[in-house]
């Protein structure tokens, strides 16, 4: 399928990917602030970075004159990051008044996005806090005199609730309550958290609870009437390598059929989520031929969804010295 975007959204893409005058794909050297956010192994990762002109005296007037981004990822990610510099270059903005700018601001800037592609816009606002938490430790300013919580530990503190993209029980739990997220569906479009190997999604201490423990036990509908909760569905899991193995190594014939039902059962699904798809071509001893199709066929991100999801899902539950080759 092919995404819905707007011609905003669609020109300032092709501006930057031409490297048009006025578009910021790049990295300032010595910059005075640098954040980054995003997981290279979904193919989504942004480095955002700005420079200031000094105020002589106070840094809160520092004003941001320079704003540049690189980033791996799709039309939404650099269209995103593209309107969150123009933003900011544009209304001259301090360090700390660029904190007002937040993902939903990004959406209307761009004249909307795909609701599966909101999580571009969240990742840009979320760099775009670290790098101004850098630029307060750089220029001495105390974020929290000044009441505002940057969350700058989030991800080195509390449990890992979603695996795949390393994302942490406190900053799950925040942005559920910051982008009032409802639903699985909701937290993997803004934050991509779920969107993998969906194991986290009804785990002890996943997505399922967490949204519990926020909203209350039990989801609600638009006339506010409560819908049950889902049930604990932990024991549906992909079994592992070991778990499936009665002993010695697999037939050629096994391991084909075990290849194909990962790939239809568990890999396929996850990617025709966001558009894309993969076809099974070939399999020669343990190198698995595949074709990367539909959305994923161009994106910038296909080599890290070929290595990181698609090779990864199938080293770890068929054997670990599979490779997967695009053809």
């Amino acid at each position: 399928m092919a995404w819905e975007y707007s011609e905003k959204t669609k020109q300032l893409f092709m501006d930057a990917v031409y490297g048009k005058p006025g578009t910021h794909i790049g990295e300032i050297e010595n910059p005075d602030g640098l954040g980054e956010h995003g997981s290279i192994a979904c193919g989504d990762a942004l480095r955002f970075t700005f420079r200031v002109e000094k105020h002589p005296t106070d840094p809160l007037l520092d004003v941001i004159t320079e704003a540049r981004y690189l980033t791996f990822g799709c039309t939404s990610a650099i269209a995103a990051s593209e309107a969150l510099c123009a933003m900011i270059e544009g209304k001259k903005l301090t360090p700390i008044e660029s904190l007002k700018i937040t993902n939903q601001d990004i959406v209307d800037y761009l004249e909307g996005l795909p609701e599966q592609k909101i999580h571009c816009s969240v990742m840009g606002a979320e760099a775009l806090e670290a790098a101004v938490f850098n630029w307060a430790q750089k220029r001495g300013v105390s974020l929290d005199s000044l009441g505002i919580d940057i969350h700058a530990t989030e991800q080195e503190e509390g449990h890992i609730v979603c695996k795949c993209f390393t994302l942490t029980e406190p900053y799950i739990r925040r942005k559920i309550k910051e982008l009032d997220l409802k639903t699985i569906p909701e937290i993997t479009s803004a934050i991509k958290a779920g969107g993998a190997c969906l194991s986290c999604h009804h785990a002890q201490g996943g997505l399922q609870d967490l949204l519990n423990e926020i909203w209350g036990n039990g989801q609600t509908q638009p006339d506010g009437q409560s819908l049950p909760s889902l049930p604990v569905l932990t024991d549906i899991q992909i079994p592992s390598k070991k778990a499936t193995e009665t002993g010695g190594t697999l037939s050629p014939f096994q391991f084909a059929k075990k290849v194909e039902k990962l790939l239809e059962e568990s890999i396929r699904p996850v990617i025709k989520k966001d558009g894309g798809d993969v076809e099974l071509i070939d399999i020669k001893d343990t190198t698995i031929y595949v074709e990367l199709q539909g959305a994923c066929a161009h994106c910038a991100g296909a080599g890290q969804t070929l290595k990181y999801f698609i090779e990864k899902t199938l080293k770890d539950q068929v054997d670990e010295n599979i490779r997967v080759v695009q053809v």
